[in-house]
């Protein structure tokens, strides 16, 4: 059981706030300097956190168990970062992931142009450090671009 950091508000806060942090680095840092900086604290972010559930490594045997666990640490039971849908392994040095409700798309109009960042991170962290893997990765689909899913996929380098 994990400690509660605010006893009155609660370990969360609004995805209004978080975008007004994302928005800010960029203004400050650029486009590109701000993906680096926010994808990089993501993915620490997702080695971190699948470390603290005690998952590091336990390269789940299923592309649906990998999705279920990545859904436990990232979804509604877990940080509320986004939902992970589905995991697909076309390959054994690829994985291809469907996400929904992300942080990053939240409230965002349909046509922009905006890639995921922090949760794009965090997902590259939390895969890593489940399966014990390098990876380098790139945003494949987009619910803001006319599909179903925010897709992101993985290859090992």
């Amino acid at each position: 059981m994990t400690q509660t950091l605010r006893p009155d508000l609660g370990d969360f806060s609004s995805i209004v706030c978080f975008r007004a942090v994302v928005a800010g680095v960029e203004q400050t840092l650029g486009h590109r300097a701000a993906m680096v900086a926010l994808r990089s604290a993501g993915r620490q972010r997702g080695h971190d956190l699948v470390g603290s559930l005690g998952l590091t490594g336990s390269a789940p045997a299923t592309p649906d168990d990998g999705a279920k666990a990545l859904d436990t640490a990232l979804g509604p039971d877990g940080t509320k970062l986004c939902r992970v849908d589905k995991l697909e392994r076309p390959d054994d040095e690829t994985y291809r992931v469907y996400l929904s409700e992300t942080v990053c798309s939240a409230g965002e109009e349909q046509g922009s142009d905006r890639e995921l960042s922090f949760t794009f991170g965090a997902l590259h962290g939390a895969i890593e450090a489940l399966y014990g893997v390098k990876l380098r990765g790139k945003q494949v689909g987009s619910v803001l671009r006319g599909q179903d899913h925010d897709i992101v996929e993985f290859v090992v380098r």
